[in-house]
Parts: structure tokens; C-alpha cells; sequence
């Protein structure tokens, strides 16, 4: 038996403009405190208010859940017209004392609803958490040095797993952004090398990675953004650089013209289909 996913809502306290095109919102609620941990790349589910509703109406799963999905069966019933827009994210920090929990929107052009209402976001302001859960975490492959890679998507992940990274350890990091002004600064104890990627320049993500220099071995690798970037991404490492499939830990955010919302595609099972063989 699973624990069920919590369902709860948390209010805006806070909202930062990072670069121009990502904003930081700080949240608080009741659940954050008893849920959230101090480990990197920790996601969780927002949910959104339809237009016309001041607050988004959420699910509400049995306590006890066989496969851990309860939660995501009552979000269906919900009728459509009333049923909250929901979107996937990363905790980018998290403070025990405070129960303050930050979380970075991207803005990207499609203004879709994550960016919708982020863009509008103010203090007071009401969303839905679905999440998260230890149960879903997937830990780093162990090596010396990790390579990190993706777009701005990536970007909170990336942040708070260079931050827990300890002294001596050595890490490449190469992130895709429109441009300069969407570069970010990270802290972290380890030795860290950042390739910048400029879309607005016609620098290619898959191309920078390609020649990033690392060690022959001992080395692991963390993908994550569009799809079939991150797909193109761990073909190189496996295929190319010859990193074992168990040693490259991937995620495709999102799907390029699609959204959470439309069926998976055939690229889409590919992917899926992949990750299930890198996780065996």
C-alpha cells in the first residue's frame, strides 16, 4: 500500500523577477512543511484556476492508495469546465523554519496557463499542490564527475543539484537560454564548469555538450528539457561517449508544439520506452 499523493493549496507570498524571462514565486501553505525535503530535483504538480474561478478545485483522494495514482483518477472526475489547469515543476528551494517553498515559472511566448498565471501571480494569490513524494525520487548516478545539460526548463533542477553537490566533486554544467540576459549564477561547494547556450545565436544545445570536455571515466550524466533534445542528448553519451545507459539519468519537461495536455505521441512512447530501459 502507497501512501496517497497530498493535495493541498498554497498561496503566492512573493514574487521575483530572476531574468527577464523566468520568474521565482515563494509559496507557503500547510502541507509544505510535513512534505517537502531538502533533496535536489524534488517535482511536484501546480494546479491552476480555470477563468472565472478565484481558486483552483482540487482532487480528493482516499488516504491510502494502492498505486499511488488515487489522487489523479479524482482530478478526472472533476467536470472538465471545473477541473484545474495542471502543469508539472521543480522545487527550486525550500526553507524548514519559514515553510516558505520557491518555485521558477519560465515564460514562454505560447502563454500557455502556467505562464498565464504566473504572470499575474501576486501575493495572496491561491494554487493547487499535487506532491511531492520521496516515493518518486530518482537519485544521481554516482561518479566524479557529472555532466548536467538542458534548457531553461531544466534550470531550477539543475540549481538545487549543484547546490547540494559536496566539496571535491566536479561537475560540467551546459544550459540552453534564449541569451545572455537569461544566464543565472549557481552556488555550489564543488568544482563547476558552465557552457551558456545561445538560442538567439543558433548555438545548439546537443553540439555544446558534444564538445564539452570530460574524463575519460568515472563520469555520469543528468538531461533534461524537450524531449527529443534530451533523447538526442543520451544517445551521444551512451552511443558516442560510450557512458554505461544506467549512468545517465534523463527526463523529457516537455514537448515541442504539445502540452501536458495532449495524448502522448509516438516520440513521446520512444522516450518512455528509453527511460524504462536506462532505469534497468
Amino acid at each position: 500500500m502507497v501512501q496517497a499523493l497530498a493535495v493541498s493549496y498554497v498561496r503566492v507570498v512573493e514574487v521575483e523577477r530572476v531574468t527577464p524571462r523566468m520568474l521565482r514565486i515563494s509559496f507557503s501553505g500547510d502541507s509544505p512543511p510535513a512534505l517537502l525535503e531538502n533533496r535536489p530535483d524534488q517535482q511536484m504538480k501546480l494546479c491552476f484556476p480555470r477563468p472565472g474561478q478565484r481558486v483552483p478545485r482540487l482532487p480528493e483522494p482516499e488516504a491510502e492508495d494502492t498505486y499511488g495514482m488515487r489522487w489523479y483518477e479524482a482530478y478526472l472526475a472533476i467536470p472538465e469546465a471545473e477541473r484545474p489547469l495542471m502543469r508539472s515543476f521543480t522545487v527550486r528551494s525550500y526553507e524548514p523554519g519559514s515553510g516558505l517553498m520557491a518555485v521558477d515559472f519560465v515564460l514562454h511566448g505560447d502563454d500557455g496557463p502556467a505562464t498565464r498565471w504566473a504572470r499575474a501571480a501576486r501575493p495572496g494569490d491561491v494554487a493547487g499542490m499535487v506532491g511531492p513524494s520521496s516515493a518518486y525520487a530518482r537519485p544521481l548516478p554516482a561518479a566524479g564527475h557529472l555532466l548536467l545539460a538542458g534548457d531553461e526548463s531544466a534550470l531550477p533542477a539543475i540549481g538545487t543539484i549543484l547546490e547540494g553537490l559536496p566539496a571535491g566533486a566536479r561537475a560540467t554544467v551546459c544550459a540552453e537560454v534564449a541569451d545572455a540576459a537569461e544566464e543565472q549564477r549557481f552556488d555550489s561547494a564543488a568544482e563547476v564548469t558552465v557552457r551558456w547556450v545561445h538560442r538567439n545565436r543558433g548555438e545548439s544545445l546537443l553540439d555544446a555538450v558534444r564538445s564539452a570536455a570530460l574524463p575519460g571515466d568515472d563520469v555520469a550524466g543528468w538531461l533534461a528539457g524537450e524531449a527529443g533534445t534530451v533523447r538526442a542528448l543520451r544517445r551521444h553519451l551512451v552511443e558516442e561517449r560510450g557512458l554505461p545507459r544506467s549512468a545517465v539519468e534523463f527526463s523529457g519537461y516537455w514537448r515541442r508544439a504539445l502540452t501536458q495536455d495532449d495524448a502522448p505521441t509516438e516520440e513521446d512512447l520512444a522516450w518512455a520506452r528509453e527511460r524504462a530501459e536506462g532505469a534497468g
